[in-house]
């Protein structure tokens, strides 16, 4: 086991570098935390880290031993000038087995998640668009996304969620609320994706029979697997709707994100790969949805509860 050690590790990728440093004093983990050093396309990994190793340790006291997953630029000259910083010697090491090899691999492990998590939040969303399209199939880049979502605790104050996203991110001027008003719809996700579609749909149609506006959307994604899916598929047939392109998400086994499971009608369901940027993009969505729904459900419920002690 290593008692006082900093565990150094960087993955590189899409133009980026995330450096992962983990703290180890007295034999036990106080933590890690992800960084993003800027750099020049031409600097090598090896000055890319010893410049980090440099800018980190201006502020504070390096461990006696900082175990690296790649060499720095200089190895020697660094170790020293941190060893004149801190008042003692500072070993730097690059283990290759053993106990020590497995807190470089853990660092280097947690570096290559962080960056997938940054390069799905910063990948233009132009670019996450179209790589959507192409898994997807869709005929063109969607535009305009409208993920929906139902809320409802027992049956009550049923609500459905409407969010919109495009290029630009999510565009809140857009969302719409829907209170479930059909009998018997309230307890009946299937019956309250129905009325949702319908009204939503409906609607749109009544007000722009061309279709021919921004406002329709590319691709309509739908918080729930098959049954929903086909819920939601009847209601725009009936319409004569079917050419906009549905995708029903659904949580993985043990509601396990990453291992989420996409339904679209004529094809086997399929799950992207877990660090996919696109299945962190439609996660967010997803999410997004989740969030709107349930807390239009609750301001729906408290107004509901208030009225009731009228």
């Amino acid at each position: 086991a290593v008692d006082d050690a900093d565990v150094i590790a960087a993955h590189h990728e899409g133009g980026q570098v995330c450096v992962q440093v983990f703290f180890y004093r007295n034999g036990r983990n106080y933590g890690n935390r992800a960084y993003y050093p800027v750099h020049t396309k031409d600097t090598s990994r090896a000055e890319i880290l010893a410049a980090f190793l440099a800018q980190f340790y201006a502020e504070r006291v390096p461990a006696p031993l900082l175990l690296l997953a790649e060499p720095a630029e200089e190895q020697a000259l660094v170790a020293e000038a941190l060893g004149v910083r801190a008042g003692r010697k500072v070993q730097l090491l690059l283990p290759q087995r053993g106990d020590r090899r497995q807190l470089v691999e853990i660092a280097l492990t947690n570096a290559r998640q962080a960056l997938a998590r940054r390069l799905a939040d910063t990948a233009s969303q132009e670019a996450l668009l179209e790589q959507l399209g192409e898994r997807f199939d869709l005929p063109s880049t969607p535009a305009r996304i409208e993920v929906y979502d139902n809320s409802h605790i027992q049956g009550t104050a049923p609500i459905g969620a409407m969010v919109v996203a495009g290029p630009d991110g999510f565009n809140k001027n857009a969302y719409r609320k829907f209170n479930i008003k059909s009998e018997g719809a309230a307890g009946d996700d299937f019956a309250m994706m129905r009325e949702v579609m319908s009204r939503r749909f409906g609607r749109a149609l009544k007000e722009n029979p061309d279709r021919d506006d921004e406002h329709w959307p590319d691709l309509v994604l739908i918080d729930g697997g098959q049954g929903q899916l086909e819920a939601a598929r009847q209601v725009m047939t009936e319409l004569g709707l079917e050419d906009i392109a549905m995708v029903g998400i659904a949580k993985g086994p043990d509601r396990d994100a990453g291992r989420e499971r996409f339904f679209l009608h004529g094809k086997a369901p399929f799950s992207l790969e877990p660090r996919d940027p696109v299945l962190y993009f439609l996660q967010r969505l997803r999410d997004e949805a989740h969030r709107f729904a349930i807390g239009t459900h609750r301001t729906r419920r408290a107004a509901d509860m208030t009225r009731s002690e009228e």
